[in-house]
């Protein structure tokens, strides 16, 4: 007679930091676009490893380069 197979239980997921990441991307791309940029990255490396859409991520790099071409505008022009 065989024993029941008993399923594992399954391992403890990791820290999924894709939001958090994705939030600060944004609000850094505001005031200072290479950290938005990184945080941007980071965002968009969790997303696609946690199978989640890197939304975050995206509005994040948008931000950041208008960000950036406004202030090159801005310092062209002064």
């Amino acid at each position: 007679m065989t024993q029941p197979v008993v399923p594992q239980p399954a391992a403890p997921a990791g820290k999924d930091n894709t939001t958090l990441f994705g939030v600060l991307g944004i609000v850094f791309a505001l005031c200072c676009a290479p950290i938005g940029v990184i945080f941007g990255v980071l965002s968009h490396i969790q997303a696609n490893k946690n199978g989640k859409p890197a939304t975050l991520a995206i509005v994040a790099y948008v931000i950041a380069a208008l960000n950036l071409i406004a202030g090159i505008i801005i310092n062209v022009n002064r």
